[in-house]
């Protein structure tokens, strides 16, 4: 099942190139895969990041944002909408790519997430957009472009499963998902899950961490 809702759900979706889970037993190993997915990133990429209050969107943009090697300090930008977080690689290092890290919970349409002039940035920045779905994917030129490509990834764990147990494919914030990084009563982490989707030829074919 494909993740893509919301106001382009008129337009026919298109068909996911790649399909993962990964299995996160911490919040530091959420910021680990997460640095490690880093490496694979480079400018105009879009990240649309989803996941309840408490879930780990926060932590997983800040292991991005240390895998990219920009300024320190992410925290959510939910009172600001967005906010630029400059790399601090030497100039020339064509890898060299500032990070810019939205949330677009308090949005109601694509038209409102562009009217933050994100357009400026994205070429030469990795975009992460929390709450973005059925948003974000026109920051990425869908569907006008049809090479338009990006990355969707739900942070998640399942109520009840057995340990070790990853959510099924698709399930996503269905109903029965608590997804706080909270810790079980015996103080550890419980499990959860990074259940990416990667749609257009950007991501086709790539090996993810």
């Amino acid at each position: 099942m494909s993740p893509f809702t919301g106001e382009a759900a008129g337009v026919r979706p298109p068909e996911p190139v790649l399909r993962a889970q990964v299995r996160l037993e911490t919040a530091e190993a959420t910021q680990a895969w997460a640095g490690r997915l880093a490496q694979l990133l480079r400018g105009g990429d879009v990240l649309i990041l989803t996941g309840e209050l408490g879930s780990g969107k926060t932590t997983f943009t800040q292991g991005l944002g240390a895998g990219l090697q920009v300024r320190e300090g992410i925290i959510s930008p939910t009172f600001v909408l967005s906010r630029i977080h400059p790399t601090v690689r030497a100039a020339q290092d064509p890898r060299a790519v500032d990070l810019v890290h939205v949330d677009a919970y308090r949005l109601g349409s694509a038209g409102e997430l562009l009217d933050l002039d994100l357009d400026a940035t994205v070429d030469r920045s990795v975009t992460v957009v929390e709450w973005g779905r059925g948003m974000a994917e026109e920051l990425a030129g869908w569907p006008e472009d049809p090479e338009a490509s990006w990355l969707d990834i739900e942070l998640v764990r399942a109520v009840g499963a057995a340990p070790g147990a990853v959510p099924a494919e698709g399930e996503g914030a269905s109903s029965g998902i608590i997804t706080d990084f909270s810790e079980d009563e015996d103080g550890t982490d419980e499990i959860r899950s990074a259940v990416l989707t990667a749609y257009g030829p950007r991501w086709a074919g790539v090996e993810l961490p």
